[in-house]
């Protein structure tokens, strides 16, 4: 009886309720943070700890940014997981120099409602503090819920009188630009792209496939049969690596050995085929021979515009197998080199305009 009770309550009922009773706690009953209290501090709210390597990703890679952009401040993570405790203790800890984030991504809008609706909560609980969107690809659907979704995130952010929404590719920010006037937004690269890892001391041999199984996929099994019969006619054989690995509230550590370990998977492959938008970022920041291909959305074309001039990674945007063989012997062949002298002048221009505002 009490389950089904549960099952009844609307999500956001639950959420105020539990924030309600949060409240009434302690700041000594959370954990979130032992020393460095006194320094001013720069909050990462809705932190991967779930098996998104890609999310995982964005959150390592936002944190080394934050580190680098405010080096005076305490860079803390708040778990996604833990995101009503976090806003409850940050409420009672926080001071006028504090900045809050947000994780970049792709889950602003109605696909991810309770991601969307934490977001929200994050803007509403601190009206005092600069609040920074990191990248992200937003997409409200067309239909009825979609637009009421709309309306609603316009309402909540629009109401923030320093709020900084990042777009992640055109598209997005034209969004931002039409939808929140009130808002200043700004156009940066997936925050993973800033990363290395190019450095290796594997050798490459064969070849990994990193493709999707879930609602964004667009191939067709036999488009993707045909796909494995060519490459393994190059390599032999091939693996099979998704940047997704399932389960939910891994620690830190765990995590990030997790993302360490994908990394040295594509460095010791001589190419890795792939449709996922952090499968293709993977390729760029290991400098890994790739074949991508579309999902059934736009934000791995849209961002790959950022990395075209990568001459190892190879975007198909239409299905043809004679230029899938010609693509392999491309991306494979090309020693030229390449230090991401244009993506990595974005990241220095986002940190200028984020400590000169």
């Amino acid at each position: 009886m009490i389950n089904i009770i549960k099952h009844l309550i609307p999500f956001k009922a639950k959420t105020k309720f539990w924030l309600t009773i949060l409240s009434l706690k302690n700041k000594d009953a959370f954990t979130f943070m032992a020393k460095g209290l006194e320094r001013p501090k720069v909050f990462i709210f809705l932190a991967a700890d779930y098996g998104n390597l890609g999310d995982v990703a964005i959150t390592y890679a936002q944190h080394k940014f934050l580190q680098n952009c405010y080096p005076n401040h305490l860079v803390t993570e708040i778990p996604i997981s833990k995101t009503l405790d976090g806003i409850a203790f940050v409420k009672k800890t926080r001071t006028s120099k504090d900045i809050m984030t947000i994780v970049g991504g792709g889950n602003m809008g109605d696909l991810y409602p309770m991601i969307e609706h934490f977001r929200q909560l994050v803007i509403q609980n601190f009206p005092e503090n600069r609040i920074i969107c990191f990248p992200q690809t937003v997409d409200f659907s067309e239909t009825p819920k979609g637009q009421k979704a709309l309306k609603k995130a316009i309402r909540v952010y629009s109401k923030h009188p320093d709020l900084t929404l990042l777009a992640r590719e055109k598209k997005s920010h034209q969004f931002f630009k039409e939808h929140f006037p009130k808002n200043k937004s700004l156009l940066s690269p997936d925050i993973v792209m800033g990363l290395d890892r190019s450095e290796s001391k594997f050798g490459r041999k064969g070849a990994l496939i990193c493709l999707r199984e879930d609602k964004e996929k667009k191939r067709t099994q036999h488009e993707e049969q045909v796909l494995l019969e060519i490459v393994d006619s190059y390599f032999g054989n091939h693996i099979n690596r998704d940047t997704h690995i399932g389960g939910r509230g891994y620690p830190l550590i765990a995590r990030v050995r997790a993302l360490f370990r994908i990394w040295e998977d594509f460095k010791k492959a001589e190419l890795v085929v792939t449709d996922r938008l952090h499968g293709m970022i993977f390729c760029y920041i290991t400098r890994t021979p790739a074949l991508v291909f579309l999902n059934n959305n736009h934000k791995v074309k849209s961002c790959h515009a950022w990395i075209q001039d990568a001459h190892w990674i190879s975007l198909l945007e239409n299905w043809d197998s004679e230029n899938i063989k010609k693509a392999i012997q491309s991306v494979t062949s090309d020693n030229s080199s390449f230090t991401g002298t244009s993506v990595q002048n974005k990241f220095q221009e986002l940190t200028r305009n984020l400590r000169e505002s």
